[in-house]
C-alpha cells in the first residue's frame, strides 16, 4: 500500500472521531503527494494541493525539507504548478520558519538570477530562525562582495524583521468564560491521562475542560465576533501544576488566533486570567505564544474598621467582590494605558502594568517569545559581521542594582550565569536577565512537543554550552501500551540524535531506564551555582536553582543554551528546635507550609524562590523539600548546604553518573564524562576553600522570612485536598495541612502509594523495615488496602536487592514488575496486596495507572489535584491525601488512618529521615540520614 493510501485510511478513521487530516511531517508521504500534484490528470490532485499548501508541518521535519525543495523548483521554473506561482511559492517559504526553507532562500538570494535573488532577500529579511550555518553563509558571501548578502545583513542589524511588524493593537475586547472556581490546575486544560495525544494538537484539544465548555466557548465567539474569549480562574490562580505548554496550546486552540494560514492547529495569543493571577510557569508559557495574562484581583479580603481581615467560622478571610467577571461579561483591555476596563472602556477595573512590560509587549507583537529571542541574537550576529553598532530596537533589559545591598542565593546564581548584562554590574531581584543554562531535562509526555518545537525553530543539535541534557521515560513507565510503544522509541531516537543522554537507547544496547527525571537531573547537576531547566513543574534540584518549564522553553534551552527571565524575589526559610525521633522529614515539609501560612496569613512563597537553609541534609533527602516547593506555588527553591554536605552530595552524584556510564548510557558526545570532570572540579574547589558552598550574603534582602519550629511538629501531618470545603476555592490546594489526630483513626483509606519523585532509597527501606516489624509482632502482614510501591530509580532497586530489603518486599507482593514482560494494560482494579511497580512516576502522573474512581488514596506523591491520581465516582469524590512513607504504609495495612500511638509503635526502632539545623560552627555539624 502506498503511503498516500495509508494516509487516506487514517483520514477516514479521524473523520469518524470528528478530526481533520493529521498534519504531515513525513517527507516520503509528501513526495508522493507532490508526484500527484505534478500529474495534472491525477484523481487526487486537488486534495494533494490542499495537503501540500495547508497541511504540512514547517521547520526541520522531513516533510518541510521536501516542501522547500519543491517550492525552489517552482521558483526556478524547473516545475510548473498552475495554482502555485513563483510569488506564492515565496509566500509559502516565508511561513516555514527555518531550516530547509532558509537554506532554499539563501540558495536563491545568493544565486545568479538578480530578480529572484532580490525577491528571496525580501523574504529572508522577515525570517529570524537562522543558525550559525546560515549566518556563516551570509558572512562568506558578504566578505566576497555580494551586495544582496550585505543588504540582508544590514536589515538584520537594524532588526527590520521586528520593526516592520504591526504594533500591538491598542484596545483588546474580551468576553469572559469562567473555567472553574478556585485554583485551575493545568490538568483541567490538558489532562495527564491524555498526555499521549499532546503532539496531535487537534485531538488533544478535545480534552480541554469538557465538551460543554468547548461548546460554550464557541457560542461566545459567535455572539461576540470582535472579542477574544478570556479564560478565567474565579477566586483562584490560573495554571497551577504541570503540562503548561499543552494547556496553553489547548486554550489557544479554542480561544486564540491561527499563527499561520498554512499551518493547522497552531494558535497563539490566548487571554487567560485569575483572581489571584497566573502561576509563574504558566505565565511564561503564555508569553511563548504572545498571549496576555491578567491578574484580576476581582475578589478582595473584607476588612474591619482597623483594616484587619474579617474571618469566617473556618478562620478563613471573608472575600467580597470588587467587580463581576461572570461568563459572558464583555471587558476591554487597553494595552497603552495598561488597564482593564468595563465594556464602556471608561471605568477602570484593574491595573495591568505587569501584563504589559516592554518585553511582554514585544512577545505579543512578534507572535511569541521565540521570535524575539532569536531576533535579538540575529541582530547582534549581523552587526558583528558588518562591524557596526546595532541600533537599540528591543526594550533594554531592566537592570536593578541596589548599592550596599547583599545578594540572595538566587541573585548570586543569576549574576554568575548572566549573558549580555552590563559588565561589572551587580544585579538584584526584578532585573531581567538572559542566563546560561547548565542542565536541561525533557520528559516523555511533554517530550514530543519539545521535539516539535525544536523542529519548528529549525534546531538540529544541542547547544555546546549546555553541560548536561537528559530525556526521560518515567512518565509513561507504568504501562508499555500501544501509545507508549508508538511514541517513546521515536522520541528517544530524536532526542539522542539531537545530543541528549536518553533513558531508552535507540540502538537497543543498554537496558531501558525509566528512572524519574527529577532524580536523574538531581544527580547530573554537579554545581551548586548551576541553572537547570526541565519540562516538568517538579524540576526542583537540591543543588543550584531549577525551574520547571513548558516544552517550548525546554526546546529553547536545548537549542540555545540560554533562558531569559526576571531574577525572582526570595523567601528565607530557617529552622529551630529539635526534630522528634518518631517524625519523618516529610512532616517538616508539611509543617513549613502550615507554619508559613500561620506566620504570614498569605502564601508568601507564591511566585518566589524559597531559600531553604537545610545545610546538613544530603541531596536525596533535601530534594524532598525542594520537590514539594512546586506545590507551595514557589517559582523555585535553593538549598543552602554546608561545605562537607555539599562535597558528599557531589561525590554521590559523581558516582551515580559513573554508573550511568558503566550501564552504557554515555552519549557519543562524551557528556557524562564531562559532568564527572565538572563534579571533581567543584569538589576540589570546595575542599580547598577556593570556592566554598553557595551562601547568601548576610545583608541580602528577602521578601519575607519564615522560621520553622521543629519542636511544634509532634505528630505526622497530611496535606488534604479538602474536597467538601464549602468554599470551592479552598479545595485541592496544598494549604490544608492536618495532623493525623484530626481524622480520629476513622478516615478510610482505599489505596496507599509509596513512590514518585518525593521518595528516595530510605523511604523504600522504611517500607521493608515496617513489614519486618509487623511480621515479627503478628506473625504475618495483612493489607486491608492495596499498597503500590514504585522506586524512583533502578539503582535503588538494585541496592535494595544487594542489601536484603527487596526480599521482604517480594514476600508480600502479589505483583512484581518484569522488564522482560512489561505490563501492557493499565490496572483498573486492585487487590489488598503489595504491588512492586516499575521505577517511574506511576500513580502520581495519572496518565496510565489510576486508583478506582471515588477512592481515598493516601500517597507520598505530590499531586492532590482533582482527577489526577483518582477521579470522582458518581457517588463520591476521589481524594488524594499526601503524607509520609510510614503513615502511608501503616494506613494501607490498617485500611484507615492510624492513631498517634499506632503510628509511634509502628516506627519504633526505624531510622526515619532525620534533620538537624546546622550548628553555628559548620565544622562540627553532622548529617543524620540514610
Amino acid at each position: 500500500m502506498s503511503l498516500y493510501a495509508s494516509y487516506l485510511e487514517e483520514i477516514e478513521a479521524r473523520k469518524a472521531e470528528g478530526l481533520s487530516p493529521k498534519p504531515i511531517d513525513d517527507g516520503a508521504l509528501l513526495a508522493e503527494i507532490i508526484a500527484q500534484i505534478k500529474d495534472t490528470g491525477n484523481a487526487h490532485r486537488g486534495d494533494s494541493l490542499q495537503y501540500f499548501i495547508y497541511n504540512t508541518l514547517p521547520g526541520t521535519t522531513s516533510a518541510a525539507g521536501v516542501k522547500a525543495a519543491f517550492l525552489k523548483e517552482i521558483i526556478l521554473g524547473e516545475a510548473t504548478v498552475a495554482e502555485i506561482t513563483s510569488d506564492y511559492a515565496f509566500e509559502l517559504l516565508s511561513h516555514m520558519k527555518g531550516g530547509p526553507s532558509v537554506a532554499v532562500l539563501l540558495d536563491l538570494a545568493l544565486g545568479e538570477d538578480a530578480a529572484t535573488a532580490a525577491k528571496a532577500a525580501e523574504v529572508l529579511k522577515t525570517q529570524v530562525f537562522l543558525y550559525e550555518a546560515d549566518t556563516d553563509r551570509l558572512k562568506a558571501a558578504y566578505e566576497a562582495g555580494n551586495k544582496i548578502a550585505a543588504d540582508i545583513l544590514d536589515s538584520y542589524s537594524k532588526a527590520e524583521f521586528f520593526t516592520k511588524l504591526p504594533e500591538v493593537e491598542e484596545e483588546v475586547e474580551v468576553v469572559t468564560f469562567i473555567a472553574a472556581e478556585g485554583d485551575i490546575s493545568t490538568d483541567l486544560l490538558s489532562p495527564g491521562n491524555q498526555a499521549h495525544s499532546r503532539a496531535d494538537r487537534e485531538l488533544h484539544g478535545k480534552c480541554m475542560i469538557d465538551e460543554a465548555a468547548q461548546k460554550h466557548i464557541q457560542e461566545l465567539k459567535l455572539q461576540h465576533p470582535n472579542a477574544r474569549v478570556m479564560l478565567i480562574a474565579e477566586k483562584g490562580t490560573m495554571g497551577v501544576g504541570s503540562s503548561r505548554m499543552s494547556g496553553v496550546n489547548n486554550v489557544a486552540l479554542w480561544t486564540g488566533k491561527q499563527a499561520s494560514p498554512y499551518v493547522p492547529f497552531v494558535n497563539i495569543a490566548p487571554v487567560v486570567a485569575g483572581t489571584n493571577g497566573i502561576s509563574p510557569i504558566f505565565l511564561t508559557t503564555v508569553g511563548v505564544t504572545g498571549g496576555i495574562g491578567v491578574d484580576l484581583k476581582n475578589w478582595v479580603k473584607k476588612v474591619d474598621e482597623d483594616g484587619k481581615p474579617i474571618l469566617n467560622n473556618d478562620g478563613n478571610p471573608v472575600l467580597e467582590q470588587k467587580y463581576s467577571v461572570e461568563t459572558g461579561t464583555v471587558l476591554k483591555i487597553n494595552t497603552k494605558k495598561k488597564k482593564l476596563f468595563d465594556a464602556t472602556g471608561e471605568n477602570e477595573l484593574a491595573d495591568m502594568a505587569s501584563s504589559f512590560t516592554p518585553q511582554k509587549l514585544e512577545f505579543m507583537r512578534a507572535g511569541g517569545s521565540y521570535a524575539v529571542v532569536f531576533g535579538k541574537k540575529l541582530q547582534t550576529t549581523a552587526a558583528e559581521i558588518l562591524g557596526v553598532e546595532p541600533p537599540v530596537v528591543f526594550a533594554p533589559s531592566k537592570e536593578i542594582s541596589v548599592e550596599g545591598q547583599g545578594l540572595t542565593a538566587v541573585e548570586k546564581i543569576f549574576n554568575a550565569n548572566s549573558v549580555g548584562a552590563t559588565p561589572g554590574k551587580v544585579l538584584h531581584a526584578g532585573s531581567d536577565v538572559r542566563v546560561k543554562v547548565n542542565i536541561v531535562g525533557s520528559q516523555d509526555t511533554t517530550g514530543p512537543m519539545t521535539a516539535q518545537e525544536l523542529e519548528a525553530m529549525a534546531a538540529t543539535i544541542l547547544s555546546p554550552s549546555v553541560d548536561g541534557a537528559y530525556q526521560s521515560g518515567c512518565h509513561t513507565a507504568s504501562v508499555w501500551d500501544a501509545k507508549a510503544q508508538a511514541n517513546t522509541p521515536k522520541l528517544m531516537a530524536f532526542m539522542n540524535k539531537f545530543g541528549l543522554v536518553t533513558g531508552r537507547d535507540p540502538k537497543g544496547v543498554y537496558h531501558s531506564m525509566t528512572d524519574v527525571i527529577h532524580k536523574v537531573l538531581n544527580d547530573i547537576t554537579v554545581d551548586d551555582r548551576a541553572i537547570i531547566i526541565g519540562g516538568d513543574s517538579h524540576t526542583r534540584m537540591s543543588k543550584g536553582v531549577a525551574f520547571g518549564a513548558d516544552s517550548g522553553t525546554v526546546a529553547l534551552a536545548l537549542a540555545t543554551g540560554e533562558a531569559a527571565m526576571p531574577i525572582p524575589e526570595s523567601v528565607k526559610v530557617t529552622f529551630k528546635g529539635e526534630m522528634a525521633d518518631h517524625m519523618d522529614f516529610r512532616d517538616v515539609v508539611h509543617a513549613t507550609q502550615a507554619q508559613m501560612l500561620k506566620q504570614h496569613g498569605d502564601n508568601v512563597f507564591q511566585g518566589r524562590v524559597i531559600e531553604v537553609h537545610i545545610g546538613t541534609l544530603l541531596a536525596d533527602q533535601a530534594f524532598t523539600f525542594t520537590d514539594w516547593t512546586a506545590e507551595m506555588k514557589a517559582k523555585a527553591s535553593i538549598c543552602i548546604s554546608e561545605d562537607e554536605t555539599l562535597i558528599e552530595s557531589l561525590e554521590i552524584a559523581r558516582d551515580r553518573i559513573q554508573i550511568m556510564i558503566d550501564k552504557g548510557m554515555e552519549h557519543e558526545n562524551g557528556m557524562l564524562q564531562r559532568l564527572i570532570d565538572l563534579a571533581e572540579k567543584r569538589i576540589n574547589e570546595v575542599r580547598s576553600g577556593e570556592k566554598p558552598a553557595l551562601k547568601p550574603d548576610a545583608n541580602a534582602k528577602y521578601f519575607a522570612e519564615v522560621v520553622v519550629d521543629l519542636d511544634e511538629i509532634v505528630e505526622p501531618m497530611i496535606a488534604d485536598p479538602d474536597v467538601n470545603n464549602a468554599d470551592v476555592s479552598k479545595r485541592y490546594t496544598h494549604d490544608t495541612i492536618r495532623p493525623i489526630s484530626y481524622y480520629g483513626a476513622e478516615k478510610k483509606v482505599d489505596l496507599g502509594f509509596v513512590g514518585s519523585c518525593m521518595v528516595h532509597k530510605g523511604d523504600i527501606k522504611i517500607v521493608a523495615q515496617m513489614l519486618r516489624n509487623i511480621e515479627e509482632e503478628h506473625g504475618k502482614v495483612e493489607f486491608k488496602a492495596p499498597l503500590v510501591v514504585a522506586a524512583p530509580t533502578y539503582n535503588i532497586v538494585e541496592e535494595l536487592k544487594a542489601e536484603g530489603d527487596w526480599e521482604i518486599l517480594q514476600k508480600y507482593s502479589g505483583f512484581e514488575f518484569d522488564d522482560l514482560f512489561p505490563k501492557q494494560k493499565a490496572r483498573t482494579e486492585y487487590e489488598n496486596i503489595l504491588y512492586l511497580e516499575r521505577p517511574g512516576c506511576n500513580l502520581c502522573m495519572g496518565n496510565q495507572e489510576k486508583a478506582a474512581k471515588g477512592d481515598t488514596v493516601l500517597a507520598t506523591s505530590t499531586r492532590l489535584f482533582q482527577g489526577r491520581v483518582v477521579a470522582d465516582s458518581e457517588t463520591k469524590k476521589g481524594e488524594s491525601l499526601l503524607g509520609s512513607t510510614p503513615v502511608v504504609v501503616l494506613s494501607a495495612i490498617l485500611g484507615r488512618t492510624p492513631t498517634l500511638t499506632e503510628y509511634k509503635n509502628a516506627v519504633k526502632g526505624i531510622d526515619l529521615t532525620k534533620f538537624a539545623p546546622p550548628l553555628q560552627k559548620p565544622a562540627t555539624t553532622q548529617s543524620a540520614h540514610f
